[in-house]
């Protein structure tokens, strides 16, 4: 047996062509199974591409009561971290959503060391917005997507009780 014989016996491919096939496991989306990442040049123009980004997750995903503070957090959250990037560097956007709680992600490349006091007091508003929400935020050394910072929000959708 020759040594293409062999290896094309290892290696099937697909019927489709894809591996794996198209709509093989895959859910629709659906409230609760948001998972979405995206890099972004760190420009001007990037709070408003991630917003209206976010906006069209939050609408196939169903997330109506969180989606105008999630919104917010994006626009705020990705305008801060393009601060903290110079010319021709990303920043990197994640969305989840798991029960109640909606989690922003966005890392920036600039190292996260001795500034901790200017990181947080360009997020004040930040700190408001996800205290009336019931969430927690705050920023750390990122591996990922590449050395940075992580700066992190949640925000938790908690119905409200009325009193009887």
């Amino acid at each position: 047996m020759s040594e293409t014989d062999r290896l094309a016996r290892l290696v099937p491919v697909p019927p489709t062509g894809f591996c794996p096939p198209v709509g093989a496991g895959g859910a629709e989306p659906h409230p609760g199974n948001l998972a979405y990442g995206f890099s972004l040049p760190a420009c001007p123009s990037t709070p408003v591409i991630a917003h209206e980004t976010a906006e069209l997750v939050f609408d196939v995903h169903q997330i109506y009561s969180l989606a105008e503070p999630g919104l917010e957090l994006v626009r705020a959250l990705t305008t801060y971290a393009c601060r903290f990037a110079r010319e021709g560097q990303e920043v990197h956007l994640t969305l989840y959503q798991k029960e109640n709680t909606l989690r922003v992600d966005v890392y920036d490349p600039h190292a996260c060391h001795g500034c901790d006091d200017l990181r947080r007091d360009g997020l004040l508003e930040t700190g408001r917005l996800v205290r009336r929400h019931h969430g927690e935020w705050g920023f750390d050394a990122s591996e990922r997507p590449g050395a940075g910072t992580r700066t992190w929000a949640t925000l938790l959708d908690i119905p409200r009780r009325w009193a009887a």
